[in-house]
């Protein structure tokens, strides 16, 4: 088996919800020893959620959640009371052996808990600490809490560039944890440069990602040009991606799907497009030849192409397009992603066992690892490893029960 990149690191995370969680189930499947600080009672937040977005987050008679397996699988789960002086020993224990330090609590919960970067520094000098946050380390507003429907989405102008002109409401997410996901994985990788800095510097680093700083850096195309032209960026209806160009922009099917075209340089691809659709007579049509005439006539080609995509089912055109060499990709739903044949054949939907046995499949992350197969283990359940991890601080059995007595361990 090949070794995963990350093997004989540990991670300490003490953090909660999807964002900086999802950060440490990447760590994990990279192939680091990530352990989970829980609230010794209520555990992680997240547990206690039962619907979201209007659907049971568990399957009937199932602990599989998969709002929490997919920010949690690989880790160890530890039950321990951060505010109890009997539990402080074993946390500096767990910090003095780890590599990695991750938190997303807020800079006065981290320093009533005495986990901010100095507690945790005067324990472990050689700790990388990262933190994840709403709005940054510094300014009004970096001990203001966030979620990323809040920091990513609204602040981060990603609900604004999706929002047509006039709207009368603002698009919600497309997807639950949508920003705390894309911000996870922003921050493994930068846990990843720090480890690497660390090994070859010896120095270690302070981290914070943002989910701002994630909305800002997702959205940077169009906050780019809005410093260019100094000012907001005028909204526009349009019928293509690209003004001008027919072969870019979705087109309705006629069983009411999707079809996303993004051919860049039309005239290129023109000839191609029109004799896989069956528009033969129109693909060396003087008025499409070259980019002067294709934008002159754009509505026109607007239409031929509107057209034929609307005659055909979306497999129809998948067939079609297929056997040529413009871009296009169907727009597909959750469903459809779950069983994308380059998904799975890539190993990016992969199968774990959970806790009762029965076989369960997550999106993996992106990141693959010299063609090795996806290895996934499931999320641990609340405070499932806490006495193995504490044994393993050197705690023997009597302590162990003096601990649960005392309300430090669970």
């Amino acid at each position: 088996m090949v070794p995963k990149p990350l093997e004989g690191v540990r991670v300490l995370e003490v953090a909660q919800f999807t964002f900086v969680p999802s950060a440490g189930a990447v760590l994990a499947d990279w192939g680091a020893d990530v352990v989970k600080i829980e609230h010794p009672v209520s555990g992680d937040a997240q547990r206690g959620l039962v619907r979201i977005l209007g659907a049971a987050v568990t399957a009937p008679g199932s602990s599989f959640a998969p709002i929490m397996e997919a920010p949690n699988r690989g880790k160890r789960s530890v039950g321990l009371a951060l505010d109890n002086a009997d539990a402080r020993p074993l946390l500096e224990q767990l910090i003095q052996r780890s590599d990695v330090f991750l938190t997303n609590y807020l800079p006065s919960a981290r320093n009533k808990l005495t986990i901010d970067i100095d507690d945790v520094r005067s324990v472990n000098p050689d700790i990388i600490y990262a933190a994840g946050s709403g709005f940054g380390s510094s300014g009004p507003d970096r001990d203001t809490g966030a979620y990323d429907a809040t920091a990513f989405w609204a602040r981060g102008g990603s609900a604004d560039g999706v929002m047509a002109p006039g709207a009368d409401d603002v698009p919600f997410m497309p997807s639950g944890a949508y920003g705390d996901n894309i911000g996870g994985m922003s921050i493994a990788g930068g846990v990843a440069a720090a480890l690497y800095k660390r090994a070859t510097t010896g120095e270690p680093s302070v981290l914070d990602v943002s989910l701002l700083a994630v909305g800002a850096w997702a959205t940077q195309f169009s906050v780019n040009m809005a410093m260019l032209v100094d000012g907001p960026l005028p909204k526009t209806q349009r019928k293509t991606a690209a003004p001008g160009n027919p072969l870019t922009g979705a087109y309705r099917t006629s069983d009411g799907r999707f079809i996303q075209l993004s051919m860049l340089q039309p005239t290129k691809y023109w000839p191609e497009f029109c004799r896989l659709m069956g528009l033969d007579e129109y693909a060396e049509d003087p008025r499409f030849v070259t980019l002067e005439s294709m934008v002159t006539n754009a509505d026109i080609a607007y239409r031929i192409v509107c057209g034929a995509i609307a005659k055909m089912t979306v497999a129809e055109c998948r067939n079609r397009l297929s056997n040529g060499t413009g871009q296009w990709a169907p727009v597909q739903d959750a469903w459809d992603l779950a069983n994308d044949e380059s998904l799975i054949a890539n190993g990016r939907i992969a199968e774990i066992i959970d806790a009762e046995g029965s076989t369960r499949k997550l999106v993996n992350n992106p990141v693959k690892f010299d063609e090795a197969a996806p290895g996934l283990t499931r999320a641990p359940q609340f405070a499932e490893h806490t006495d193995e991890v504490i044994r393993e601080l050197g705690v023997d059995e009597d302590r162990l029960i003096e601990l649960k007595i005392a309300g430090a361990i669970t």
